[in-house]
């Protein structure tokens, strides 16, 4: 029996398969690794501290195709990180002439951390373009449904009615919200350069009259920031990350569990555009986009900590904070991948019930629209015997089965009101509809 891959997401169906599994996987991580290496070989060759043939030489034997990723993955443990030995890898595999110049003046952290830049890098592009379209998705939503009357619910209760574009429309603006904050992270990631303790000194004994120019023309290798200080310990970039990451998760998480109460069989105002089906239950369509986001959106703060918590990185290079930073950050930018492309789906295949919200605004027999009630009858019968009269209606509404609009039909002092306007939830959406309306000019 061959052993099974165990980077398959067996156990992950939110993020199996998707575009930001491929983009952190063992290979996408070795290759970045890869990629960090040639960058550095290539910006000392810019500089004059290395000949032009290494940087050919060093960039050429930097393919993840020709590296065993599961010897290195057991070598790794000799001295707590993948780099050590995948450095002795590339040496062998750039030769004699040009090995010495691969990792020259670099520690191990060093290329990881910029490694881990560049897979992040990579799958926030991925991430994004799944936001833009679960906004531009909800936005339709939004417009097609701006006056389509729901009960609004607060306390799992019926509070006040209110409009599926105004949901729409404010679940639009948290991806938003989350789109922004990624984009700003991603344009901030910076490359990893220090040596060994963060002060450069290796490049200079290797002939760098200015140490410092090479962070900068190793950014520029990669397509990343150039980081103002080495930042061994100074986690404040991997913080940033955690944190777009956990709100993304988050904001995706606040659609996916209204869509998973709205979809509810009692409920049914909303379903997936295709469910998911039982092992066991031939009649179900289960919300399961949904329910992989929600996932991901209970895991992600936890994930998160551990990143935070890095932060208090001892010395120059810590040990064992750096280290728990790796598994979650990966684990991280996978769920947060898989949860953006499931709301994709989500958002563009769900299938709204406008007869059902509005069957439902009925559901209370009319005291959905006590709060409009009760402003516009304290004027006619004073503040005191408006409340006392539909405290008692409202009792006997479900005690008589009758709708409050034809209980308060039946009281004189109210015979001049237009008790069939007043009544109507669908007409006591206060500005949900202008509100919809300037959520929408957001881009």
């Amino acid at each position: 029996m061959t052993s099974p891959d165990p980077d398959t997401g067996l156990l992950a169906p939110g993020w199996a398969g998707s575009p930001a599994a491929s983009a952190t996987g063992d290979g996408a991580y070795l290759q970045a690794l890869l990629d960090a290496e040639a960058a550095l070989t290539r910006a000392q060759a810019s500089l004059g501290l290395a000949p032009a043939g290494a940087a050919t030489a060093v960039t050429e034997a930097a393919d993840a195709g020709r590296f065993d990723v599961r010897s290195l993955a057991e070598r790794a443990r000799g001295g707590g990180n993948p780099v050590i030995p995948l450095v002795a890898d590339l040496t062998r595999a750039v030769g004699a002439e040009y090995g010495p110049y691969v990792h020259r003046g670099a520690t191990s952290q060093d290329i990881l951390d910029t490694a881990t830049i560049l897979v992040a890098s990579r799958t926030l592009e991925v991430v994004l373009a799944d936001l833009d379209r679960t906004q531009r998705a909800l936005a339709r939503l939004a417009a097609d449904h701006r006056d389509t009357p729901m009960p609004g619910r607060t306390l799992t209760q019926h509070a006040v009615p209110t409009t599926f574009g105004l949901k729409a429309a404010g679940w639009r603006s948290l991806v938003l919200d989350a789109r922004d904050r990624v984009t700003v992270v991603r344009d901030s990631l910076p490359a990893q350069l220090g040596g060994a303790a963060g002060t450069l000194a290796a490049f200079g004994a290797y002939g760098a009259s200015e140490p410092t120019a090479l962070p900068s023309a190793y950014a520029d290798e990669l397509g990343l920031r150039a980081p103002e200080l080495p930042w061994h310990t100074l986690r404040t970039p991997l913080a940033d990350l955690a944190g777009c990451l956990a709100v993304t998760a988050g904001a995706l998480g606040k659609v996916a569990v209204d869509v998973l109460t709205l979809a509810r069989t009692e409920i049914g105002e909303v379903a997936e555009g295709s469910g998911g089906g039982s092992s066991a239950m031939p009649h179900k369509a289960n919300p399961v986009r949904a329910t992989l986001i929600a996932s991901a959106a209970r895991r992600a703060p936890q994930l998160a900590a551990t990143l935070y918590g890095s932060l208090a990185a001892q010395d120059e290079r810590p040990a064992g904070a750096w280290h728990a930073e790796w598994e979650p950050l990966r684990d991280l930018l996978r769920l947060v991948g898989g949860a953006a492309r499931d709301a994709v789906e989500l958002a563009e295949g769900l299938r709204v019930r406008p007869d059902v919200m509005r069957d439902h605004l009925d559901l209370t027999h009319g005291l959905i629209v006590s709060e409009r009630l009760s402003a516009e009858l304290a004027p006619v019968l004073g503040r005191a015997r408006a409340k006392a009269l539909l405290t008692e209606l409202a009792e006997r509404t479900y005690a008589e089965g009758r709708s409050l609009g034809e209980l308060l039909a039946e009281e004189p002092e109210l015979k001049n009101l237009d008790l069939d306007e007043l009544t109507d939830p669908a007409r006591y959406t206060g500005s949900a509809g202008t509100l919809t309306d300037r959520a929408l000019e957001r881009r």
